[in-house]
């Protein structure tokens, strides 16, 4: 058992500039400076990727452009030292959470400032679309001109070049922003001025099950007999457990037993005996929220659907809502294809894992407005968990002003005793996109939990033989033996993603348990950590142009929902509406025979075709592959102890009992 350490340790100086960091400095330090009498300058609006050198014109003063204003909290610093004390088991106001109305009442501005803010706005020829519940976000929308002359600010074109060869032409702020002085302290930021979120991706991967798939017993997850295959003839075949199948025609790397072929994609029961589920474990009387983009029109058939083929049992009437704005935009940037398996993925993964708990979909208007859907989520505050499988592939990408209204809502959080999860990436350290390795953003934010991945065979008899963590390297045949693949990736061929903050230091909930020698002092991320690999992954279906289609689905988009159906699970074996923030309870938990410690396994898995990532490069074609398991690919590799791919471990069976005690 981990021992549990002030909070106070993770004060580092100097980094007042931060909001909502744990251990730091709260959120009233939002930079303000005053460059002269009627104007004050709100610092942090502009990237650091929107440098000069790499400017390229000037954005259209026609274009029009949402934007959100964040508003600054009535108290910052009360909030994160409440948000700190509802957290911590050791405090005397350990879980005695406020509501969405308390938190409201006591923290958010006042209706006064609103009122400023608004008729300020309106003023300058922008037009006012609404208030966020909890008054943290007024969304606004205008022509860039008008924008530009109303925050003193202009928006350049910067090209963008990253290491795996995309070039990316992004708009953002060429100063900070300013306001006039009768609203000094009333905005903190003004999100929707740089265009970060075209970096937003999904993290679900989707792999399809070859036609003529064998029937499976639901029960079982197992091939069922008598389909008129024979094993000789599916030596090529994916496999429906570890080892079912195993081409050896290919040459052997590792021990009998090692190695196998792809797998079909888990069924219900195998998904729930990977974490020593049984009955008892429901998630009745709970609520879990997933953020997303858009809408897939079919979710409750095809969750149904899915449900029947795939052995967990159909949504009840009303367990499943959805809190959708009035329209959708930007298709053709964010691709709603892509979202549509997401939100698949997250709903069918929590359904099979608590399939008595309540399921809310917030669904925001496009992939640049998914910071509203989860501060709708959060002002809402209808679940107790909420599921995030989106982010950026590195903190620099967003900006300090960006940094700082995550804190805020993730402390609001905190305080009504919601957690939330964040998935923490598939391009591994990032370095293929920065450069450099690099933290994945949200998922590095000290106020949320970071889920990364595993890799999982079960066996026959839904017996884990081995969990190890996701860092595939991706090797073809030639000849009687396996070459290791050498584009620009090397042979990194998809994994969990892990790494150092750059940005908020170690918080105390990881001081102890993560050595100085490892974090550098700062956060560190993942964790814990769940299911991933889409080679060893989840099966999942929804329609496509009206046809129903079963995946393959992996990736950390699938840990992070795992993780959500577990808390709803613990809550409801508990007793306890409410975990809030996890992290002090997950630390705790470090060497409990509950929570696996995850170290590499020398075994591999056979392939015809290769999963493409986002930003990964891969064999496109059908060819005969090796995926190895866990050999340092990059930088990051699971270990004894917290590590930078599966944080403190990944549950076991017992874990839904021991949670938080």
């Amino acid at each position: 058992m981990a021992r549990r350490q002030s909070r106070a340790a993770g004060v580092v100086a100097g980094c007042a500039v931060l909001v909502g960091v744990m251990g730091g400095p709260a959120s009233a330090q939002i930079a303000l400076s005053q460059p002269d009498g009627d104007q004050a300058t709100v610092e942090g609006s502009a990237p650091e990727w929107a440098k000069p050198e790499a400017r390229v014109g000037s954005v259209d003063d026609r274009e029009q452009r949402r934007v959100k204003v964040a508003l600054a909290l009535r108290d910052p610093h009360g909030a994160e030292r409440l948000a700190e004390a509802v957290s911590d088991p050791d405090s005397p106001q350990y879980r005695r959470y406020l509501s969405g109305e308390e938190f409201t009442r006591r923290y958010a501005a006042s209706d006064d400032t609103v009122a400023r803010v608004t008729e300020w706005l309106r003023s300058q020829g922008l037009r006012v679309d609404g208030v966020s519940a909890n008054r943290h976000f007024v969304e606004v929308t205008g022509d860039v001109g008008r924008i530009e002359n109303a925050f003193r600010v202009n928006l350049g074109k910067f090209r963008i070049s990253t290491p795996d060869g995309r070039i990316h032409v992004l708009a953002a702020p060429e100063q900070s922003i300013s306001l006039p002085r009768t609203l000094r302290g009333a905005v903190s930021a003004v999100l929707g001025l740089d265009d970060a979120a075209k970096t937003v991706t999904t993290q679900q991967i989707a792999l399809r099950a070859p036609n003529g798939s064998r029937p499976r017993d639901t029960a079982t997850g197992r091939a069922t007999p008598g389909d008129g295959v024979s094993a000789a003839a599916d030596t090529d075949a994916c496999a429906t457990y570890w080892g079912e199948h195993n081409n050896t025609g290919a040459p052997q790397k590792h021990a009998a037993g090692q190695q196998s072929n792809w797998l079909c994609g888990y069924l219900a029961p195998q998904m729930r005996a990977i974490y020593g589920l049984t009955g008892s474990d429901t998630g009745a009387g709970q609520t879990v929220a997933v953020v997303g983009a858009y809408n897939l029109p079919t979710i409750e058939s095809d969750t149904n659907e899915a449900a029947r083929r795939f052995g967990a049992p159909a949504l009840a009437p009303g367990q499943y809502s959805a809190v959708l704005p009035s329209n959708f935009t930007d298709h053709d940037q964010c691709g709603p294809d892509a979202w549509y398996g997401e939100q698949a993925l997250d709903v069918q993964s929590i359904h099979q894992i608590a399939p008595a708990a309540k399921i809310v979909y917030y669904g925001a208007q496009s992939c640049f407005d998914l910071n509203a859907a989860l501060n709708t989520a959060v002002s809402e505050n209808r679940a107790s968990v909420i599921s995030n499988s989106w982010l950026m592939p590195g903190e620099s990408l967003a900006s300090a002003a960006e940094r700082r209204q995550m804190g805020a809502i993730a402390v609001q959080a905190a305080i009504q005793g919601q957690t939330i999860l964040f998935c923490s990436g598939d391009q591994g350290d990032n370095s293929a996109i920065q450069g450099r390795p690099e933290a994945s953003w949200p998922a590095s934010h000290p106020w949320v939990t970071a889920v990364g991945g595993t890799t999982v065979a079960l066996d026959a008899d839904n017996k884990v033989t081995f969990a190890t963590g996701w860092q595939s390297s991706g090797y073809t045949q030639s000849g009687n033996t396996w070459v290791a693949q050498n584009d620009r990736d090397g042979r990194f061929a998809g994994g969990a993603g892990g790494g150092a903050s750059i940005y908020f230091p170690a918080p105390g909930y990881q001081q102890g348990v993560v050595p100085t020698s490892v974090s550098g002092g700062k956060r560190v991320m993942p964790d814990i950590s769940a299911l991933a690999d889409p080679y060893t992954g989840i099966a999942i279906g929804y329609t496509v142009d009206g046809v129903f289609h079963e995946s393959i689905s992996g990736g950390t988009s699938l840990a992070a929902p795992l993780i959500a159906g577990l808390v709803a699970d613990a809550q409801q074996r508990q007793g306890v509406q409410r975990f809030g923030f996890l992290n002090d309870a997950l630390y705790d938990m470090v060497g409990d025979p509950q929570v696996a410690d995850v170290k590499p396994v020398a075994a591999a898995l056979w392939t015809p075709g290769m999963v493409g990532f986002a930003d990964v490069e891969v064999p496109s074609g059908l060819g005969s592959y090796l995926i190895d398991f866990d050999t340092k690919p990059q930088t990051l590799q699971s270990g004894a102890g917290w590590d930078p791919v599966t944080g403190i471990g990944t549950p076991t069976a017992g874990f839904t009992t021991a949670l938080g005690k």
